[in-house]
């Protein structure tokens, strides 16, 4: 389909089928629409609009979304997830599944409950025209409502823009959104694990443990952004955004997810720019990069995978080979392989731009011991009692696994 023109307005060209007549027949022809203009609601009326749909469901109250969570009519995305990953290891004796767009366990494909089927419930409002569901990779454009039992609006975005499976909005919007066809409205009910989690969120203002029922309308299906040449300020916007939607999700030990956020940062802070970045922009993309590997480390190492958190952080180094949160993690991760010279090396360095840091301190401490070879050397006083041997060596503690 053809795009608009320079002037703004959409063209469209003569349908396949249409024989072109006269001298020009050729040659294509192109009409220029005119300019239709389309009322929007307003924010008043879209919000009176999405209660008047909630209270042809149920009203709010002190029953909240309990009644809607065991009620009919509302097609159960947990449970199709269920079945889906039953299929697919019928035979292979795993007893969960992870989910494909978070990695976080989701449900026991042994269970029968249909209480864990109805963790994230779909109801179509409004059918869309038709046309093709997103596809992995595509960019979608959604108007979202999100409210809480009491009602209280916590989610108000008239155009909210993201690509399903980046990890930039909550599950509920990541594995409700691909169900649906452009134009369409449905409610999307969502148990806490498929919201803000448990803990909530202060921003905006979800309380801990939360259920919310999103009212979500599908505006636009359109090939990702992604490697689209962008200038240099709005990569590091993009980085900075998903860095800190990898943090949201470390936070909530959703650490597959996170280490997604962190290596989608890092792939729009190492995409193509507009034009080359100045002084200031190159140096706040290399902290930025710094800040990600650091974090994907973090991530890494609570996923176990030690070899690859080790890799993170020299590629850290690569970058910024006097970062000290880089150095203490690789020093440490070294020594667990029994690297002990070069971990004593790396954590040296460490302490000389930090000399006040314990943990490299009690770092180099237990390793000294480890290498130093024990003493067989008999009391010089035997008339004295001889001093007590010292205990086994409490471990080491942990490097900060925070993100930043």
């Amino acid at each position: 389909m053809p795009g608009p023109s320079p002037g703004g307005s959409p063209e469209r060209e003569t349908g396949a089928g249409e024989r072109p007549r006269g001298p020009g027949r050729d040659r294509r022809v192109r009409f220029r629409l005119p300019h239709t203009a389309i009322a929007v609601p307003s924010v008043r009326e879209e919000e009176q609009l999405f209660y008047r749909r909630l209270e042809a469901l149920a009203v709010p109250g002190p029953g909240g979304f309990g009644p809607l969570f065991a009620s009919d009519g509302w097609s159960d995305l947990t449970g199709e997830r269920r079945r889906a990953a039953q299929a697919r290891t019928a035979g292979t004796g795993e007893s969960w599944a992870r989910s494909a767009n978070f990695g976080a366990p989701v449900l026991a494909l042994n269970a029968s409950s249909s209480a864990e089927d109805r963790l994230l419930r779909k109801r179509v409002m409004r059918a869309g025209p038709g046309g093709p569901r997103p596809m992995p990779g595509q960019e979608v454009s959604v108007k979202v409502l999100g409210a809480l039992e009491d009602g209280g609006l916590v989610e108000r975005d008239p155009r909210l823009i993201f690509v399903p499976g980046h990890g930039d909005v909550v599950q509920a919007l990541e594995l409700g959104v691909p169900t649906m066809q452009p134009g369409e409205v449905s409610f999307f009910l969502a148990a806490f694990p498929y919201a803000y989690g448990r803990p909530g969120s202060r921003e905006p203002d979800v309380p801990p443990e939360a259920p919310l029922l999103f009212e979500v309308t599908l505006l636009e299906v359109r090939d990702g952004p992604d490697p689209q040449p962008l200038p240099p300020a709005v990569r590091l916007r993009l980085g900075s955004q998903r860095r800190e939607r990898g943090n949201f999700h470390f936070a909530r030990a959703d650490f597959a997810a996170a280490l997604r956020s962190y290596r989608l940062s890092l792939r729009a802070l190492d995409g193509p720019t507009t034009a080359p970045p100045g002084p200031e922009e190159e140096e706040e993309l290399r902290e930025q990069r710094v800040k990600c590997l650091n974090n994907c480390a973090a991530a890494e190492l609570k996923l176990g995978r030690a070899e690859e958190a080790l890799a993170a952080c020299e590629a850290a180094l690569r970058i910024s080979p006097d970062n000290g949160r880089a150095l203490l993690r690789r020093g440490q991760l070294l020594a667990e392989q029994g690297r002990d010279a070069e971990a004593t090396l790396v954590l040296r360095r460490a302490l000389e731009l930090d000399p006040a840091n314990k943990v490299i301190h009690t770092e180099l401490s237990r390793l000294a011991k480890r290498q130093s070879p024990p003493s067989n050397t008999a009391p010089q006083n035997p008339r004295h009692d001889p001093m007590p041997l010292p205990g086994p060596a409490s471990p080491a503690p942990p490097a900060a696994e925070g993100t930043i």
